[in-house]
């Protein structure tokens, strides 16, 4: 099978395409670097340093005429998105109508696209399931649903298939502190540094982790089900960040200082996730406990 992941060098695109080599399947990552590292990419992947929203990518779509396209890349900071709302309304909407009518012109077989929890924004609902309504609470959270939108109307008018995977709290080796980086990657800087964890607000607010190796399962399962489908990725169980604190306090081994922040302007107060349709659809849920992800994260820098 020939795949091109976008987004391949960063975080969980790289992970991705690790699996796809080891499952014996040809892989060419769209990556600007911007936020990726060229060495982060599997040694049998192709690399394509061009930008998502640019004529080459979608030249090189074309030209490798791949059976899976996985839509990884994005401007993926909810701050940074509320700074520059124009910046990430191109990378997440006008890079994914590019890489759209690519897979059109390629008749890609397959789009899985990466999506996050932030579509749905304060709503109270818990678990937030599928069902509920997208209520966004950031650009970054409405640039990524207007993404969504776009797939579906592509595929309702050209009859594209695709999977849409709405992602929690992502973290796991190879998450940056900055850009993309969540809470986990800082604290663990910081941790590392001998600095103090900086929370912001309460540090009541909760939030859904889920590793990065069981999202790029969840991506590989896509490649065969979950056709025309939206499916929630991750745990089903949240988690308060002073809980997380905690928990690292017991990996470190010692305690840690913590400073309270004033609460950031865009955030979201608690996410968990119903994933039983990823159970039901993609034969798939996430197999990585919290304590051995956040050892093996914590380890792996």
């Amino acid at each position: 099978m020939r795949a091109v992941v976008t987004g391949g060098a960063g975080f969980i695109g790289s992970h991705l395409v690790d699996s796809l080599a080891a499952a014996g399947h040809k892989a060419h990552v769209i990556d600007n670097l911007q936020s990726g590292e060229a060495n982060y990419v599997h040694p049998q992947a192709v690399l394509h340093k061009v930008d998502v929203r640019s004529k080459e990518s979608k030249e090189i779509i074309v030209g490798v005429k791949p059976d899976v396209v996985f839509h990884l890349a994005a401007q993926a900071d909810v701050l940074r998105s509320i700074n520059d709302p124009i910046d990430d309304a191109d990378v997440n909407i006008i890079g994914t109508i590019n890489v759209l009518e690519a897979c059109l012109k390629a008749s890609v077989k397959k789009l899985v696209f990466s999506s996050t929890s932030g579509v749905y924004g304060s709503l109270q609902t818990r678990p937030l399931s599928e069902e509920d309504p997208a209520a966004p609470v950031s650009y970054y959270g409405l640039s990524k649903w207007t993404a969504e939108s776009y797939i579906r109307m592509y595929s309702s008018l050209h009859g594209l298939p695709f999977t849409i995977l709405r992602y929690g709290n992502v973290y796991g080796p190879r998450q940056k502190p900055k850009g993309e980086g969540g809470v986990i990657a800082v604290f663990i800087r910081n941790i590392k540094q001998g600095l103090p964890l900086y929370v912001h607000g309460d540090g009541k607010q909760t939030r859904d982790f889920v590793f990065v190796k069981d999202v790029v399962q969840a991506n590989m399962a896509a490649i065969k089900y979950g056709i025309g489908e939206t499916v929630n990725i991750s745990t089903g169980r949240s988690i308060a960040i002073l809980e997380l604190v905690r928990m690292f306090e017991r990996i470190h081994g010692s305690p840690i200082d913590i400073f309270h922040t004033p609460a950031r302007e865009g955030d979201i107060r608690h996410s968990c996730l119903d994933c039983r349709k990823a159970y039901s659809k993609l034969h798939w849920r996430a197999q990585v406990d919290m304590m051995n992800g956040l050892s093996a994260t914590y380890n792996s820098i």
